[in-house]
């Protein structure tokens, strides 16, 4: 496998400077109007910029955003997420016009395999079951068994009979933590998240000695899981309240917890969402530096632009959607 690294090129995040409330608020009123005039709906990423949120129909999670797409009675589905997400709105409402605003909103993740790998892949492991992480091309959704996000990945991994071999793919750490959450005999894909690997145990302990009453939620794509799964395991005393969750669950977890403090181990973006939603709450980064350059190349102009020129439109060949929608829709009934 090739060095991740070498996969992708970031793009530069955009110059917010002009970003006045004044300016915002203009900007939003004009999205807003293109937005019925389009009969079109706005799906946001949780990590999106939170001006980008402010327009949003819905905003979610990969499986949420996923599942709005399928429901939406909207013509136009436009996606502020990255290209995956795009490409599988797409599969899933084919009479639909799906616009993705910008196309550099890659994924490092995404990019760390490509179909050609996992038909080599496969032949080694003949009768294995392939199960796709969401964040992968549709081309590599044709040649999977199953899709999966972050949200119900253990639930897929539970429903395939246990004495299938499960080929996981591509995400390392996701795999990981499943592999010991349901004891699978699994091989796992070297893949991972350019944010959420730089999310390590060093940042956990330095940020859990300040805060050690808070509850940590981590994103079980971080290069932290495997430390931070063996101590919650062990039970120690000291060790903090430690949740393993999507975007959504720590979302839905904050709501729910009687504590007033929280450290999340994810992309930052996050936390805009969680102090709008909780006021009386506190949150902290584990780390500040988390941001996802890919989701940040979407902003307010490019939605704008993308509902005046109808651009980017996303499309995906008949015979890969058709392969893929089987996978897809394997994923979103069980949920």
């Amino acid at each position: 496998m090739q060095l991740l690294e070498k996969r992708f090129e970031l793009p530069v995040l955009p110059d917010r400077r002009y970003w006045t409330p004044e300016y915002l608020a203009s900007i939003s009123k004009t999205i807003r109007e293109l937005k019925l005039a389009r009969q079109a709906v706005i799906l946001a990423h949780n990590y999106m910029w939170d001006p980008v949120k402010e327009v949003a129909d819905f905003v979610g999670d990969s499986l949420g955003l996923s599942q709005q797409a399928s429901r939406t009675e909207a013509k136009t589905i436009v996606f502020c997420g990255v290209h995956f997400m795009a490409e599988t709105a797409a599969i899933i409402c084919p009479e639909k016009l799906v616009l993705l605003p910008e196309l550099k909103a890659g994924c490092s993740l995404s990019s760390s395999i490509t179909v050609e790998e996992l038909r080599d892949w496969k032949a080694l492991h003949a009768g294995a079951i392939v199960v796709s992480y969401v964040n992968t091309s549709a081309e590599v959704k044709a040649e999977s068994d199953y899709c999966c996000t972050s949200s119900n990945a253990e639930k897929v991994i539970r429903s395939i009979p246990p004495h299938k071999k499960i080929l996981f793919l591509p995400d390392k750490f996701l795999g990981y933590y499943l592999a010991q959450r349901t004891g699978r005999d699994m091989e796992i894909w070297q893949g991972q998240c350019h944010v959420h690997a730089k999310i390590n145990a060093r940042d956990i302990d330095r940020i859990m000695e300040a805060h050690p009453y808070a509850d940590l939620l981590i994103h079980p794509e971080c290069g932290c899981v495997s430390s931070c799964m063996y101590r919650a395991l062990q039970g120690l005393p000291g060790q903090p309240k430690t949740y393993f969750l999507s975007t959504e669950g720590m979302t839905r977890h904050v709501r729910q917890s009687k504590a007033t403090e929280f450290a999340v181990a994810t992309e930052i973006g996050i936390l805009d969402r969680m102090r709008k939603e909780n006021p009386d709450k506190h949150f902290i980064p584990v780390n500040e530096n988390a941001v996802c350059e890919f989701m940040k190349t979407i902003t307010p102009e490019s939605i704008l632009r993308s509902l005046e020129e109808m651009v980017h439109p996303i499309t995906v060949p008949s015979r890969v959607a058709h392969k893929a929608r089987l996978a897809i829709e394997r994923m979103l009934a069980l949920t």
